[in-house]
């Protein structure tokens, strides 16, 4: 009876990750779709005036100031700050 606890627990403890998982695989709605795209906008990347040859620097490089952005210590989380602001 105590193998049967055992093999329950290990069973459980090595499917938790895959739940977790399969819950964060979700697809994203048109809204956050259109949020992501305006954030890497105000980053600096403008589609209409990319050159075709340079896509992948350049929308990666936004991304990169974007991620940098949302990263940073007391950084914005909901898109809401001024700029040239200081965020208390």
């Amino acid at each position: 009876m105590k193998s049967l606890v055992q093999a329950v627990v290990i069973a459980a403890t090595l499917a938790a990750p895959v739940a977790v998982f399969a819950q964060s695989n979700q697809p994203l709605t048109r809204a956050q779709v259109r949020e992501e795209l305006a954030q890497v906008e105000k980053a600096g990347y403008n589609p209409a005036r990319s050159n075709p040859n340079e896509y992948p620097a350049n929308i990666q490089a936004a991304e990169a100031r974007v991620a940098a952005q949302n990263s940073a210590v007391g950084g914005v989380t909901n898109g809401s700050s001024q700029q040239g602001h200081v965020a208390q």
